[in-house]
């Protein structure tokens, strides 16, 4: 395929700067220090997640980081072995534990198919499948800010839903996501998009990517990775350059695919920091942004490939400009940032990897759950009251309840058919899982901070072996508890941070306590998380 010459690109900064910087805007300061962050109370929390964001792409592309991932992981508090300590590691969890300090368990999000999405709300100005937080359970960190100050203000944006809803919870906020090529929200949220975003729609960036070509960012020879894997992309375009559409309405559609979405995403929450005030008080305000790009770009291509390394390498210059910008708008001393990704991504079965995949297989459940169906076809039992989902045999809450002796007899039937299953690790029932060494066995902890066997309907548990993937799965993948789908970093930056890169544990859910104790709050329910001493700085 020909190319055309390359149009200039809606770059991060072009679209910041027309959308939210003001004509006589002065330079932005210098990058807070130390000592400059230990003088001030923050203002601003800006709390980033990049979707499907590995720790160890800091180690494999560090060294060409020039932008915001590179000023927050050099000069921030880094925690290089930052984790998701829970099991089915998908965007919706995730998400729910970033700002909640709280695992799944606790959360009530437990998979994305038990996210945010449901019939009690619809879109607003836009088609789609309506959202909220419906099924979140307790509160977040906006809700001891607000609690502590009611003046408190949140801002919270994705291009996905459940990523914009999640980090803030039930709490009725400004929350915006992208669907139907615009920004939009929920009926749970507001009855009409607010002026300022029927504002930004109406400048259709999207529409305006038509045409534009995605080609690397630096030569060819910075790219250590093949640009010839067949089994990227499903084998379609899976070489660089890719260019969206001609057609502007398909553009929109496909923009989720391309550097531009996160560009788009960070200049409308710019814009929304200018039009609701965000960290313009003494009293210190909320940012969430979700960046999604890297997720799609990685499902699609897979972590060993040249467009994840450049998508990397794009979001570092993004953040860098969005920084900059924040700092153009609100006092760069005030603000505090902190970082994270919601989950990681296994390789591509069959490809050369920097992991060791080599004896990665599919995992072929069926013969498993068809010995369920017949059991429970034997016992006179519904067939719609139980499935299994992400390895997970799960019981309608009724049926577990009558027909105990049935489901236990049943759960055996499944573990005794998962266990002969070529790809399965372990398959465990439920209740011996808390009977485990949960400080040596990770597998048993993190699947016990999904599900409580107390009161959860899941009976059984089966669990792949390391870097596998489920049967008709033709996409990188996660959701494991192993570590390569658990593993993000974990960062803090700014007003009250202690600088320095650390290598103790730290946990997703140990940010919101963290971030707490920066700003002088208090959680309004007990934690998973705690502080994490050493990112704070003196006093």
């Amino acid at each position: 395929m020909r190319f055309p010459p390359a149009a200039p690109l809606l770059t991060a900064a072009a679209i910041v700067a027309a959308a939210c910087t003001p004509a006589n805007a002065t330079p932005a300061p210098p990058p807070v220090t130390a000592d400059s962050s230990q003088a001030e109370t923050p203002t601003l929390v800006v709390f980033l997640t990049i979707d499907q964001l590995r720790t160890d792409y800091f180690t494999r592309f560090g060294a060409q980081l020039t932008g915001g991932l590179k000023r927050l992981s050099a000069d921030g508090a880094f925690y290089v072995n930052g984790v998701h300590d829970h099991a089915i590691t998908e965007t919706a969890p995730g998400h729910a534990a970033t700002m909640s300090g709280r695992f799944p368990v606790h959360t009530g999000i437990i998979m994305n198919s038990q996210g945010v999405n449901g019939p009690e709300t619809s879109l607003i100005d836009a088609r789609g499948v309506g959202a909220s937080p419906d099924r979140f359970i307790g509160t977040t960190l906006t809700d001891w800010m607000i609690k502590a100050n009611r003046r408190t203000k949140v801002l919270s944006v994705s291009r996905k839903d459940r990523g914009a809803i999640l980090p803030i919870g039930k709490s009725r906020q400004p929350v915006f996501w992208f669907a139907d090529g615009k920004f939009t929200t929920s009926t749970y949220y507001e009855r009409e998009l607010p002026y300022w975003v029927r504002r930004f729609n109406e400048r259709r960036l999207p529409e305006r990517t038509a045409d534009q070509i995605w080609d690397l960012l630096l030569p060819p020879s910075e790219y250590p990775e093949r640009d010839d894997v067949e089994q990227e992309n499903r084998g379609q375009n899976y070489t660089m350059p890719k260019q969206a559409p001609e057609d502007s309405a398909s553009a929109a559609r496909v923009l989720p695919a391309f550097p531009w979405m996160d560009e788009i995403t960070l200049a409308f929450a710019l814009e929304g920091v200018s039009a609701l005030d965000i960290g313009k008080d003494e009293h210190p305000d909320v940012l969430a942004v979700s960046l999604s790009t890297l997720d799609a770009v990685g499902h699609a291509y897979g972590p060993d490939s040249r467009e994840v390394h450049d998508m990397f390498l794009r979001v570092d210059r993004m953040l860098g400009t969005f920084m900059d910008s924040l700092a153009r708008l609100r006092p760069n001393a005030r603000i505090v940032y902190a970082l994270t990704g919601d989950h990681g991504v296994a390789p591509l079965i069959g490809v050369k990897s920097a992991d060791p995949n080599q004896a990665a297989t599919f995992v072929d459940l069926r013969p498993a759950i068809q010995a369920v169906r017949t059991a429970v076809a034997e016992a006179k039992i519904d067939s719609t009251a139980w499935g299994v989902d992400d390895g997970a045999l799960v019981w309608e809450a009724a049926v577990f309840k009558k027909r105990r002796a049935d489901v236990e007899r049943i759960t055996d039937i499944y573990l005794t058919a998962a266990r002969m299953t070529p790809g399965i690790l372990r398959a465990d029932r439920l209740q011996d899982l808390a009977k485990a060494d949960t400080v040596q066995d990770y597998v048993a902890r993190r699947w016990l901070h999904m599900f409580d066997p107390t009161r959860s309907t899941v009976t059984a548990i089966a669990t792949m072996t390391p870097y596998s993937y489920w049967r008709g799965v033709t996409y990188a993948t996660h959701g494991t508890p192993h570590d390569y789908d658990a593993r993000v970093p974990v960062i803090f930056y700014g007003a009250g941070v202690a600088p320095g890169r650390r290598t103790e544990p730290a946990r997703v859910v140990d940010m919101a306590p963290t971030l707490a104790r920066i700003l002088r709050v208090s959680p309004l329910e007990p934690l998973d998380g705690v502080p994490l001493r050493s990112a704070l700085a003196a006093p």
